[in-house]
């Protein structure tokens, strides 16, 4: 059956051997709160670099035992990233996470040509899977946090990763709604004609595993009352399973929108990379960065 709570990911993840996970620079309350949940629950195993004096006084001032984690001491940023990295790399970690410290070092970090995680041609990608409270089943959305102005090629990769993480969460035939601010072709608008472009490739059987509708306009994708009153006919509409924004900005604006203003409850990772790269905003609560561990820890398992 298709999980449909995040918590239904974390109870598959626990039935499963724990993955390890290398923190880059570990040293906030909310990722030492979430590492150490997944730590006790059993859930995964933990090497957290940083500062480790902060690291330490951090884990006390929260009644948590830092001798659960294997810790690196590299107060440096820069380091600590690229030292999280080296651990994946040496296979002494099966996933990443970014800790206390700007995106911009992590994905420098994860994008360095000779000691980073991107294998050559790969694009990098964020994918979320937001569960929110007025919405039936969870919902995949991309690309809120990586990629600016994808272009059409972009927009195939963004929606394989998505359909990949949909497949490991149960979902067989993902509905695939590639959202513009309408949900008719108009020349002056790109959004809707790749979106048509990429209806039209998935119907030829070129983006394949999945439906893609498009173009569809937000209310449309997730309302069933809207699919009735404006007469659209589409398996895609009203039932969405993935959203594929045509931007980071509306992608961002709608991702944190309904987790400060609906509750909704989120996990977040970085596909494209030789392992799956935790990036949640450092306003994202412990939940979220907890929920986050259990999909890079699901997606981290090759073939499985």
């Amino acid at each position: 059956m298709p999980i449909k709570k995040l918590s239904e990911l974390v109870e598959k993840v626990k039935n499963l051997p724990r993955m390890r996970v290398a923190v880059a620079a570990g040293e906030d309350p909310h990722t030492i709160e979430a590492v150490a949940r997944g730590v006790t629950e059993q859930m995964i195993d933990a090497t957290l670099t940083g500062h480790e004096t902060h690291i330490k006084e951090v884990a006390s001032e929260y009644k948590i035992d830092p001798a659960i984690f294997k810790i690196i001491d590299t107060p440096d940023e820069k380091a600590a990233a690229q030292k999280a990295v080296e651990l994946v790399n040496t296979r002494k970690a099966d996933f990443l996470m970014k800790g206390l410290m700007d995106s911009a070092v992590y994905m420098r970090a994860i994008l360095d040509k000779e000691k980073g995680l991107l294998p050559a041609g790969k694009l990098l990608s964020h994918v979320t899977v937001l569960e929110v409270p007025l919405y039936h089943k969870l919902l995949i959305t991309t690309d809120v946090a990586v990629l600016i102005a994808p272009d059409l090629k972009q927009k195939i990769a963004m929606i394989g990763y998505a359909v990949d993480i949909a497949h490991r969460l149960g979902i067989e035939r993902p509905k695939v709604a590639i959202l513009a601010a309408v949900e008719k072709v108009n020349p002056k608008m790109d959004a809707t004609i790749e979106a048509a472009i990429l209806t039209q490739m998935n119907r030829r059987g070129q983006i394949k595993g999945c439906i893609v509708d498009g173009p569809l306009a937000m209310d449309l994708a997730v309302s069933a009352e809207s699919k009735k009153i404006k007469g659209v006919e589409s398996e895609v509409a009203g039932d969405a399973d993935v959203l594929i924004f045509p931007d980071i900005e509306a992608g961002n604006i709608f991702y944190k929108a309904v987790a400060h203003l609906a509750g909704a409850h989120l996990a977040a990772i970085v596909t494209g990379a030789k392992v799956p790269c935790v990036l949640t905003s450092r306003g994202d609560d412990e939940d979220s960065k907890f929920y986050s561990l259990a999909l890079a820890a699901l997606m981290a398992r090759k073939g499985e």
